[in-house]
C-alpha cells in the first residue's frame, strides 16, 4: 500500500454538529508519558479541539501516566471522580519486534471502553496505535492538519452533552454520569 492509505482523509472523518458548545464541561485528559514528543503533539491538538468549542484551559483536569497500558485506570480514576464530564485519552503505542504492540494496543483500548461503559462518563480514545514514527507524526499534525488528539477532544464534547441530553437514571441533568 502506498504512503495515502497510511492516513485518515479529511472526508471519511466524523463532521462536527453545528450547534457542538462545550462551554460549561469540565473535560478530563489523561496523557500516557511514553512517546513523550508525540503525546505532546496531540494534547496541543487536544487543548486546540477544546478550545475551539468553548472550553478553557481552566476547565481541564490533567493526569500523566507511565504509558498507554495504564490509560484506562487513570480514566477510571477520573471518570469516577465526579469531577469531569468527559474523559479524553492519549498515548502513543508504535509497533515493536515484539507482540508487547498487541497487548499494550489491545489492553489499552479495551480497557477505556470499559470504563466508559462501567462508569457512564464519555472516554474519547485519543491513542494513536501505528506501525512506525512517521504515521505517529502523521496523526498528530499542527494546525490544520489531521491531530487524533484534536479529534478526541470533539468526540468527548459530544459525548459529554448526549449524555446530558439523556441522564440515567438517578442523576441530575447536567451532573456527570456514575
Amino acid at each position: 500500500m502506498g504512503r495515502a492509505a497510511d492516513v485518515a482523509r479529511a472526508e471519511d472523518r466524523a463532521l462536527l454538529p453545528d450547534e457542538l458548545d462545550g462551554t460549561g464541561l469540565r473535560i478530563g485528559l489523561v496523557r500516557a508519558r511514553w512517546n513523550e514528543s508525540i503525546v505532546e503533539r496531540l494534547v496541543a491538538g487536544f487543548e486546540r479541539g477544546l478550545l475551539h468549542l468553548g472550553v478553557p484551559a481552566s476547565d481541564i483536569v490533567e493526569v500523566s501516566v507511565p504509558g498507554s497500558f495504564e490509560v484506562p485506570m487513570g480514566a477510571r480514576v477520573l471518570a469516577r471522580s465526579g469531577a469531569v464530564d468527559a474523559v479524553v485519552t492519549v498515548g502513543c503505542v508504535i509497533r515493536g519486534e515484539t507482540t508487547h504492540y498487541e497487548l499494550v494496543s489491545e489492553g489499552a483500548a479495551g480497557g477505556v471502553q470499559h470504563v466508559q461503559l462501567e462508569t457512564g462518563v464519555p472516554v474519547a480514545f485519543g491513542l494513536v496505535t501505528v506501525e512506525n514514527r512517521d504515521q505517529a507524526l502523521a496523526r498528530s499534525q499542527g494546525p490544520g492538519g489531521h491531530n487524533v488528539g484534536e479529534d478526541a477532544a470533539r468526540v468527548a464534547v459530544e459525548m459529554a452533552r448526549l449524555t446530558q441530553r439523556f441522564p440515567a437514571p438517578g442523576t441530575m441533568h447536567g451532573e456527570p454520569g456514575r
